[in-house]
């Protein structure tokens, strides 16, 4: 890898009897070259490895028409994680759904099967198991897709309506589902 500097310099250096008088001296422009690593091919590989963890990921979006039936018919294998904090909840979810805010969603990704279950209420997701997350409106459930990912879970899918689409919906208002 090469790093250019550019430096401005002038012909001559001044001289201290010369700073009273102010000569406009012709500046130059000189560039350095500098090669400051030579980076192997598996120091590159894992540069790209983590590039590609790092880059933003855009999970794959259910509509209200995807997720009702997961409602209805809840499965053991599948999750609806509302990722709203704690007082969002209170207003109402949607049924089935379990809360697990985006505030501590990557650090309980981090947790053992028996601390999340003691911490959160619920079973742990495995790496495997369909995942669908929601929020109020859809960004935040959007960032749980991508921490979830950058953690190895494999099946994440992101309710972009979220809330709001619920809600409109279902004719409900405030509080007319609650989880179960």
């Amino acid at each position: 890898m090469l790093r250019t500097a550019l430096f401005n310099t002038t012909r001559h250096a001044a001289r201290p009897t010369l700073l009273a008088r102010q000569v406009a001296r012709p500046t130059y422009q000189i560039f350095a070259r500098y090669e400051s690593s030579k980076a192997n091919d598996a120091l590159k590989a894992a540069r790209k490895a983590k590039d590609k963890l790092q880059k933003d990921w855009q999970g794959p979006v259910l509509t209200y028409e995807q997720v009702k039936p997961r409602t209805l018919s809840p499965s053991a294998d599948a999750y609806l994680i509302d990722v709203r904090e704690p007082d969002e909840v209170m207003q109402g979810s949607i049924p089935s759904s379990v809360n697990l805010p985006l505030s501590v969603l990557a650090n309980s990704f981090h947790l053992s099967p028996q601390t999340f279950k003691a911490q959160h209420g619920f079973e742990k997701p495995g790496k495997q198991q369909e995942v669908v997350f929601y929020c109020r409106s859809g960004m935040r459930s959007a960032s749980a897709c991508d921490i979830a990912k950058r953690n190895g879970y494999e099946n994440i899918f992101n309710y972009e309506g979220s809330w709001l689409d619920w809600t409109s919906r279902e004719g409900g208002g405030r509080g007319s589902t609650t989880s179960s």
